[in-house]
């Protein structure tokens, strides 16, 4: 198969996905955080041994934590059977990109992670870091390229030189549909491979996954690279948000009675981080009345939709610079 026609198959269907693994081929969803990332409420059920007993239950081949800058949840793991250790690791170089991209990484020790950290942290130099990977040999995907901190002003313009960096890019189910369309233009373009992946902060574990075949991790990341892969794919709606947000909110409502310490939570949405505060609050949970009246709250709230669209309406905000950036410079 050649990698035109793999991208104008790429798109499977769950029943086409469902055919590929009985011939063989390996799932994963490559892009997941337990309650080791900064950003994801410390619950039972997001610890990783619960994430990683539903993944193998799903069937996937593969499973692998992405937390931020932290491998924590394959250290308490171990080995297990089809784990792959990985890890998201940040990354600002003002130099060549100008803004912090994300990059996954797998199949690493804590050696090699400590190496990566201080060349993300302390050089700050995208470069070195690349090289490091392809010297170690180690899998690595240029995450969700057309998403930036919140704050940061984006630079556009470095986009093709960064993802020439890179074996396989990112196509995120919590970015819009434009943004997905871009990245997987832009893999195109310059012949990379694609991978689909929630990076789901909730334990909606391979919603959408990446189908290869592969004995071992290494083989299946080299076919995802060269272009001999398949994806379920989904892209970020206003639903999926309503969705996301009562699934945190029973999450918390579900816990009468345990503490809950959100003190490191951040999603970096002052409002949405208020609110989980709130709900979390051993002063209003003591309070049964009080709660209740939070928890009907915070429900009506979340289903009017208002905090999806106020979410979707920044994640939109970008995009007619980047097609103007992508129709010229790319199309």
């Amino acid at each position: 198969m050649d990698r035109e026609s793999g991208y104008n198959n790429l798109i499977v269907s769950e029943e086409e996905a469902k055919a590929l693994v009985e011939e063989g081929w390996h799932s994963a969803d490559l892009h997941l955080h337990t309650l080791f990332s900064y950003d994801v409420l410390p619950v039972p059920s997001l610890h990783p041994e619960a994430l990683y007993r539903k993944a193998i239950d799903m069937g996937m081949g593969y499973v692998t934590f992405t937390d931020h800058d932290t491998i924590r949840a394959h250290q308490v793991l171990g080995e297990r059977v089809g784990l792959v250790s990985g890890v998201e690791m940040k990354i600002r170089d003002l130099d060549l990109v100008g803004h912090t991209i994300h990059v996954n990484v797998y199949d690493l020790d804590g050696e090699e992670f400590q190496e990566l950290a201080a060349i993300a942290k302390v050089d700050a130099d995208l470069k070195a870091f690349v090289a490091f990977l392809e010297r170690r040999g180690l899998p690595f995907v240029y995450n969700h390229p057309f998403w930036f901190e919140p704050g940061e002003r984006p630079n556009l313009r470095s986009i093709p030189e960064v993802v020439k960096l890179f074996p396989v890019m990112e196509h995120n189910m919590h970015r819009v549909e434009m943004k997905n369309r871009f990245a997987m233009t832009v893999a195109r373009r310059y012949g990379k491979g694609l991978v689909a992946a929630t990076d789901s902060h909730s334990g909606a574990v391979g919603k959408v996954r990446t189908l290869a075949k592969g004995e071992t991790f290494r083989e299946y990341f080299g076919n995802i690279a060269a272009g001999r892969s398949r994806i379920v794919a989904h892209d970020l709606t206003v639903q999926d948000l309503i969705d996301e947000l009562n699934g945190w909110i029973e999450l918390i409502f579900n816990l009468e009675g345990t503490r809950l310490d959100v003190s490191d939570f951040s999603t970096g949405f002052s409002h949405l981080d208020r609110l989980v505060r709130t709900l979390a609050s051993e002063r209003i949970r003591r309070r049964p009345g009080v709660y209740q009246a939070f928890e009907r709250l915070a429900r009506k709230i979340s289903n009017t939709g208002i905090p999806a669209s106020i979410y979707l309406n920044m994640e939109n905000s970008i995009i007619p610079q980047i097609e103007d950036f992508m129709m010229a410079k790319l199309l």
